[in-house]
């Protein structure tokens, strides 16, 4: 799906937009993509460049490439699409597609999130989903390397 399309999605459908690594993905980032896609129509899912997790995370991340990281993605049955992004924000992005929802999970707030600002700008709303406790691809990479 084009970036178009879903513009063009976006006046007849609720169009909802999530950005991250998903680096290993766990039953925490499945049940949050699947809360996501409840409250709309289409679930794009934006994922980060692997120059832009390693800033991020550190030259130890990502683990998974990206090629690997869309490809599991892809196939969950709630995302409808994937894009990519290169920046440490997806905002250029949200700024061309336009989202009716943007989702983020409980680690931020609508006030801390940079997007925020966009998103309302154009009467979008930002949803922000609690965390799922012991539940981090962090979290599964240090106990990896404890073992």
């Amino acid at each position: 799906m084009t970036i178009e399309e879903l513009q063009a999605k976006r006046g007849k459908s609720v169009v909802v937009f999530t950005n991250g690594v998903f680096d290993i993905l766990h039953a925490g980032h499945v049940d949050y993509l699947e809360k996501a896609r409840a409250l709309g129509d289409y679930l794009v899912v934006a994922l980060n460049t692997d120059r832009s997790v390693s800033r991020l995370k550190g030259p130890t991340r990502p683990i998974n490439h990206l090629a690997d990281r869309v490809r599991v993605i892809g196939a969950l049955r709630c995302v409808d699409c994937v894009v990519t992004f290169s920046e440490d924000t997806p905002e250029r992005i949200i700024a061309a597609i336009r989202p009716n929802i943007h989702v983020k999970g409980g680690d931020y707030t609508v006030e801390s999130l940079p997007e925020s600002k966009i998103v309302h700008s154009y009467g979008g709303k930002v949803v922000i989903f609690p965390l799922l406790e012991g539940r981090s691809s962090t979290r599964v990479i240090q106990k990896l390397d404890r073992e």
